[in-house]
């Protein structure tokens, strides 16, 4: 995998009390500020869409694209950026991913025809599939396992998900206010200043082996994750049915069944398969790639059915996902708290049934105004779950490992963030979409037409939550047992 975090590693290992010193706080928040800043991406175009397409002429039907050009390089890339990371300089390869992503941002913001800006956008994706496993490797070789390492895990994965509901609400506040070219300027803005001050507090760690480049592993699971993101992206709009998408949808899952055979082979894997067998490893990815991905896909539908169903405005829309983001900044304070009093694993737990419970209360949504107000409480109290599930994930894949399988386990974590966040709109939104499309057949009008397929979406997002948190439950139970 990526990311190492062995004892030998050149970056000193931090004091072992539980209070962070100062450096170690500013560590912490220039590493989460560039993980706020890559979430805040995915998101912060999506109630802009409308407004971006009519102002560079871009058809509804492309409009999926300035979200799919992120995401391909974003998800795809992440591994062999985090095995190249180990062999040359975590901290050299963050602050060139920052570069690039500033950059692009910058690129994207001034866009003067969709090619520009798509090309600003896959730059964008590529820079946050730097920072992202690198960000993490560098966080885990500051703050030790205990204490200081979970409430830093819960910082960082709280502002993760943070990030992608505050882009919503700026989105549409700025959208309406400056216009959507001011949400990529945003980001460009929040690059410069954390590169004026990352690089002088960052310290270089890298593997003391200088492991050597997966080539094999890097080519089959980076072209494998491509073609499932594209096929899921294209048939979110198209449907599954296009020639480019069976094949694209083929060709991925033949390279990453290729993958799993050449890691199972390779001397020095980008996955330790191996590690994948540990309980606490394989069950708590599980239970973070459930609810990064699926979390997001209820945010996504419910951005559609204020704006295509209710006909909200992109402010009033911000301000909806706006309640949810202080209340979700209360329950990443909060689950430390809970983790202490129920353990890491029974928290997981239940914060994937209370995010399944609570999605599946947006199956009453209607016509009516009132649905907004339905929206506002099931998101903001399916977030709580969410963000427990998120702190206690991290906790439960990262804990009761050697010194030297940390990389490997973080590096894991890292991976289960991103691919969730990249992989779940799309997947609920094909599923949604071809809902929509068969309604529309029947005779159905547009409003109840979209609402049919919002409430398939988030009817089997609920379920898969609750099928994941058995799971979790049974495999981790198990694994108890036999300690």
């Amino acid at each position: 995998m990526a990311i190492d975090t062995s004892p030998s590693l050149t970056t000193a290992p931090p004091p072992a009390a539980d209070r962070m010193t100062t450096r170690a706080k500013m560590i912490l928040l220039v590493l989460c500020a560039a993980q706020f800043i890559i979430a805040l991406d995915f998101s912060i175009l999506n109630v802009a869409l409308p407004v971006l397409g009519d102002d560079l002429g871009m058809g509804q039907a492309d409009l999926q694209w300035a979200v799919t050009a992120c995401a391909l390089p974003a998800g795809g890339f992440l591994l062999l950026f985090g095995r190249i990371a180990d062999r040359y300089g975590r901290r050299r390869l963050f602050l060139t991913g920052l570069a690039l992503f500033t950059a692009a941002s910058v690129l994207a913001a001034f866009a003067w025809n969709p090619a520009v800006f798509l090309l600003g956008r896959a730059f964008q994706g590529l820079g946050s599939a730097v920072i992202v496993p690198t960000g993490m490797s560098l966080l885990t070789t500051t703050f030790a396992e205990g204490p200081q390492r979970e409430k830093a895990l819960g910082i960082s994965g709280t502002l993760l998900s943070l990030g992608y509901t505050i882009g919503m609400v700026l989105g549409g506040v700025m959208t309406d206010s400056l216009g959507w070219r001011s949400t990529m300027g945003l980001l460009g803005v929040a690059g410069i200043g954390i590169l004026a001050v990352a690089p002088g507090l960052l310290t270089e760690s890298r593997h003391p082996r200088r492991p050597r480049v997966d080539i094999p592993g890097a080519v089959t699971v980076t072209g494998g994750l491509l073609a499932l993101i594209y096929a899921l992206s294209t048939a979110a709009q198209r449907g599954f049915g296009g020639i480019d998408v069976i094949a694209a949808l083929i060709a991925g899952i033949a390279l990453l069944v290729a993958f799993v055979a050449v890691e199972s082979r390779a001397a020095e894997p980008l996955v330790s398969l191996p590690m994948l067998r540990r309980r606490t490893v394989a069950w708590g990815n599980l239970g973070g790639l459930a609810t990064f991905s699926l979390m997001s896909a209820v945010i996504f539908l419910l951005t559609l059915y204020l704006q295509e169903v209710l006909e909200l405005s992109p402010f009033r829309t911000g301000l909806v996902f706006g309640v949810q983001g202080v209340f979700a900044a209360l329950a990443g304070m909060t689950a430390p708290k809970v983790i202490a009093r129920l353990g890491a694993r029974n928290t997981l737990v239940t914060g994937l049934v209370i995010q399944a419970v609570f999605t599946a209360t947006l199956l009453g949504l209607g016509l009516g105004q009132a649905g907004a107000w339905l929206a506002l409480a099931g998101v903001t109290l399916a977030c709580i779950g969410h963000l427990w599930a998120i702190v206690a994930y991290g906790v439960t894949a990262t804990s009761g490992l050697a010194d030297t399988e940390q990389g490997l386990a973080t590096g894991l974590v890292t991976s289960s963030q991103q691919v969730g966040l990249t992989l779940g709109i799309p997947l609920l939104s094909a599923l949604s979409s071809a809902r929509i499309a068969s309604l529309r057949d029947g005779g159905a009008s547009f409003a109840s037409s979209t609402l049919g397929g919002i409430r398939l979406g988030l009817g089997a997002d609920a379920v898969a939550v609750a099928v994941v948190a058995i799971l979790v439950a049974v495999g981790l139970r198990r694994r108890h047992a036999s300690s």
